[in-house]
């Protein structure tokens, strides 16, 4: 549901929607890291689609507050066990394709911390603008949980022959070494949604017809990949949902609350 420039997410996680230079702007904003939660996906996925239905190009994707978004919700996932991760897991696919394969200009203005699924959902996008502090990295391995394909997928079309580093080494880079990595494309030290408008303004400067089906070629072998990995997916679910791993996220939670 759209209203009032705001989609509302049973009332405690909301993604804004509002409109600069002629640039839909979608807000993440929930709680204090923007975490993800299946809620959010979907409503984020819903967003998107209805977006693109009602033909806006170019669109900026930020966070609120000093995070743009740290990654699924692990708590939730502690707790609600095997049957919240079998939901999980094809909410983050759906909502990583649907920010992969929207058709027009899409620039992410990593205003802080895109860390795991946050940064899939950054390198979603076509253009990656990041502040000078925003730690930015694919961190999923040391949690001690697999990639969903979708997932997999977009960090390898996103970062090409060092994806192999960025995914196994579980880092979170800045500034010049995020560039380096495949994982952002620019640094912008002030006012970096002023200048993720404007690089969006210009990318939807380009006729959109052509602007969409170069990067539908561009992206049709990515996505069938994501199409043909079923049974994968399956395993990543069985994974997520097993006691040894749950055993392993809520040490690693518990390690992060120590901090």
């Amino acid at each position: 549901m759209v209203a009032s420039g705001r989609l509302v997410v049973d009332c405690v996680t909301v993604i804004e929607i509002e409109t600069i230079d002629a640039v839909r702007v979608l807000t993440l904003s929930s709680g204090r890291v923007n975490a993800l939660d299946v809620e959010l996906l979907n409503e984020l996925s819903d967003a998107l689609r209805e977006l693109q239905r009602s033909g806006v190009g170019a669109l900026v994707v930020t966070g609120a507050g000093r995070v743009f978004c740290a990654g699924v919700d692990l708590n939730r996932v502690v707790q609600g066990s095997t049957g919240y991760t079998d939901r999980l897991i094809p909410a983050l696919s759906d909502a990583f394709v649907a920010l992969f394969s929207y058709p027009g200009p899409t620039v992410a203005a990593v205003n802080g911390a895109a860390i795991a699924g946050g940064c899939v959902l950054a390198c979603a996008c076509d253009r990656r603008l990041v502040s000078p502090d925003a730690g930015i990295g694919a961190t999923e391995v040391h949690v001690g949980v697999p990639f969903p394909a979708a997932a997999l997928e977009v960090m390898r079309y996103a970062c090409a022959d060092r994806a192999e580093d960025v995914v196994l080494g579980g880092r979170t880079h800045r500034g010049e070494e995020a560039i380096a990595n495949g994982l952002a494309h620019r640094v912008v030290a002030e006012d970096l949604m002023g200048a993720a408008v404007a690089e969006a303004s210009e990318l939807g400067g380009i006729p959109a017809e052509a602007y969409r089906h170069t990067k539908a070629q561009l992206r049709a072998p990515t996505l069938a990949r994501i199409r043909e990995a079923g049974d994968v997916d399956h395993e990543v679910r069985e994974m997520w949902g097993a006691d040894q791993t749950q055993r392993r996220i809520a040490a690693y939670v518990e390690r992060l609350r120590r901090r």
